[in-house]
């Protein structure tokens, strides 16, 4: 099951794949799972029969998700009432309203990390029967793959799958354009190699700008992205449940990547933005006030952008640039983004499906992609839907990841601590991946 994604603390990014996780690790992943199994019995939803309730957590997708239900109740004469509880207080809100037996009809399915909870609680359907047909048929394989649990999950999910999602996100780098020309750099023209990179990096620092950038909270994402130059899926895969130690050479190669970046000193401020809003801190540098030339983000990003700086259109994205000693073919972080869970124990469970269904069916996910915009799950949406800025990543958007498994919270958050202190010079590769394969086995 996939990491997703990208904080939004603020507004959306892909990796929320990735940031609501600090949450659940403060909280603790096993006592929020005995909290919410324990009041996980009986039923009850916010809404009543005549409505389709929506706790929304995405405020860079609410206009379109706002027009869609319009829209569908003109078509149907259903009722959606959408719940706009923002990111920063979603996860808040869930766990409140399912320790109250009060959860609406539906809700945003987030990364499986801050999922799990709720889905072995039985607060989410399994969709796995319904996707078999024609719906399912219309995903991009990767978008299932990577939104299922599978046999033995580290979560102790039951295997299934519990979410439909009308996004493909992927993490990449963004960069300014206006910076990249000002120096003599193609901003159209992805760097065929990391060494490359990190010497546009050195042009820009030299130009008085912010070279490069991202948030701890993502700090998993780059390395993970960064980690397929040496080691397949399989290989991931089998680090992430155990079966692999950290500590070997592809993880220290990866890990390694970390300390090339600090010692060029193209790290912007020369450490990482850390805490609830550390990724929209990166983002308002890169968005609104411009001033880092390059982040490490999720494709949610141009949402953002499209939100909070509606007149800053002049960039480019890429993916994170390949390793010159690379083993294999570097493959994107991604899989699934925005996207929703249905409450079985609604009385509306039925209809809630029902427009869960028309919500990522191909018309209506050529409406996102023009309102938000992002990259659709379904495979019959034209790739003329997608921005310019999004090109570069969505040209590999084919080359994704497929690992059935997530880093365990533990570790994850050794990884992120691990990170900073590299770029702090407070621990050694070595040293890190130590740390990890400490975190794994007392998971």
């Amino acid at each position: 099951m996939r990491r997703d994604h990208t904080a939004e603390a603020v507004s959306p990014t892909a990796a929320t794949f990735l940031s609501r996780r600090g949450f659940l690790g403060a909280l603790g992943g096993g006592l929020a799972a005995t909290t919410l199994a324990a009041c996980g019995s009986g039923g009850g939803s916010t809404g009543s029969s005549s409505e389709i309730v929506f706790m929304n957590q995405s405020r860079g997708q609410a206009a379109t998700l706002k027009a869609l239900a319009k829209q569908y109740t003109k078509q149907t004469g259903v009722k959606i009432r959408i719940d706009d509880v923002g990111p920063a207080d979603f996860l808040t809100k869930l766990q409140s309203s399912s320790q109250s037996r009060n959860l609406p009809d539906m809700y945003s399915a987030m990364d499986g990390h801050s999922m799990a909870p709720y889905y072995k609680a039985g607060w989410a359907m399994d969709l796995s029967d319904e996707m078999k047909g024609s719906w399912g048929d219309s995903f991009r394989p990767a978008t299932l793959k990577t939104t299922s649990f599978g046999k033995d999950n580290p979560q102790h999910v039951k295997p299934g799958v519990y979410s439909a999602h009308w996004e493909t996100p992927a993490l990449g780098v963004f960069v300014n354009a206006a910076m990249y020309q000002a120096v003599g750099l193609d901003p159209d023209k992805s760097p065929a190699s990391m060494s490359e990179f990190i010497d546009q990096m050195r042009k820009i620092k030299k130009s008085g700008k912010g070279p490069f950038w991202f948030a701890t909270s993502l700090s998993n994402q780059v390395i993970q992205s960064y980690a397929s130059n040496y080691m397949s899926d399989e290989e991931l895969n089998a680090t992430f449940v155990g079966e692999n130690s950290w500590k070997s050479e592809g993880w220290r190669k990866t890990l390694q990547l970390v300390v090339d970046l600090r010692d060029a000193g193209v790290i912007a401020t020369g450490s990482l933005p850390s805490g609830n809003t550390d990724n929209p801190t990166v983002e308002k540098a890169f968005f609104n006030t411009q001033g880092v030339a390059a982040i490490f983000d999720g494709t949610s990003a141009v949402g953002v952008a499209r939100a909070t700086a509606p007149d800053f259109t002049d960039f480019r994205s890429f993916p994170l640039p390949k390793a010159d000693d690379g083993t294999q073919t570097p493959r994107l972080v991604g899989g699934a983004a925005k996207g929703a869970a249905v409450n079985p124990r609604s009385k509306n469970a039925a209809k809630a499906l029902k427009f869960l269904q028309w919500l990522t069916a191909p018309d209506q996910q050529q409406a996102w992609a023009k309102g938000v915009p992002l990259i659709p799950s379904a495979r019959a949406v034209s790739e003329k839907t997608i921005p310019e800025q999004l090109t570069g990543i969505a040209a590999k958007i084919s080359d994704l990841q497929l690992v059935q498994n997530q880093i365990l919270e533990q570790v994850n958050t050794a990884l992120q601590k691990g990170t900073q202190a590299l770029v702090l010079k407070e621990r050694t590769v070595d040293q890190v991946l130590g740390d990890l394969d400490a975190a794994q086995k007392s998971a």
